[in-house]
């Protein structure tokens, strides 16, 4: 039985067993993967949610306001537990009644599935905003000219909003890299879970938690530092002023 209390530091943190190091790397990576795949998807449901929101559809804009609304209005673990236990007993029921095999959602699912709906209530209203902020003029200019809409928004609409959504978007990137620590909850071996491990395995609880606070600090600022090189790259003079 290793005797953790004897161990330095560098030894306690170390990549290779007995050290915890290569562990709470490997739930860093876990938690990333988690998040950008939630991110991704939120984004693909904030530009869906956004265009329903301009549009002359009555029924998808109080839709979409629904549902913006009921995520701002229920905790991001409340919506885990439900996804991770609610959500396979009320598709197991249904796939019963219709003769199939139950379904079972891993953490990795759940925590992806919570991410994304969470982040695509929250970018939904970034990207309206960003949205409504380019000038009618240059929509109707591009339609005048024959364009489709996907070519309108391709063309126009998506290069002149992304430099107004940009600052709103990695708002929520940070927030889903730190929504990922909720999925400890359910035992999902994300970057928060292998600290509470390695401090229950050692004992050293400050120093794996704080270990756990350095890493998700780190990915902090290399997120500002890679948004604000986007930001940088799409409107140089507004980044510069």
């Amino acid at each position: 039985m290793t005797n953790y209390q004897t161990m330095s530091l560098g030894q306690l943190l170390a990549l290779a067993p007995p050290g915890w190091g290569g562990t709470l790397l490997s739930g860093l990576g876990v938690s990333l993967l988690v998040a950008g795949l939630g991110y991704l998807l939120g984004l693909l449901i904030g530009l869906g949610g956004a265009q329903l929101r301009r549009s002359r559809s009555l029924l998808g804009q109080d839709l979409v306001t629904l549902y913006t609304t009921l995520v701002r209005a229920v905790p991001e673990l409340v919506l885990i537990l439900l996804v991770y236990f609610a959500l396979p007993q009320a598709l197991n029921s249904l796939l019963g009644w219709l003769g199939l095999g139950k379904l079972a959602i891993n953490g990795l699912v759940a925590g992806v599935l919570v991410i994304a709906f969470v982040q695509g209530a929250y970018a939904t209203e970034v990207i309206r905003g960003a949205m409504n902020a380019v000038p009618l003029g240059q929509l109707e200019a591009a339609h005048s000219f024959g364009m489709r809409p996907w070519q309108v928004f391709r063309r126009i609409l998506l290069p002149a909003m992304l430099p107004g959504a940009l600052p709103g978007l990695s708002n929520l990137w940070l927030i889903a890299t730190k929504d990922t620590a909720l999925l400890a909850v359910v035992g999902f071996a994300e970057l928060t879970l292998a600290a509470r491990q390695a401090a229950g395995a050692t004992k050293h609880y400050f120093l794996f938690l704080m270990a756990a606070g350095v890493l998700y600090l780190l990915v902090s600022l290399l997120s500002n530092w890679l948004f604000k090189w986007l930001e940088q790259r799409l409107l140089p003079g507004r980044a510069h002023a």
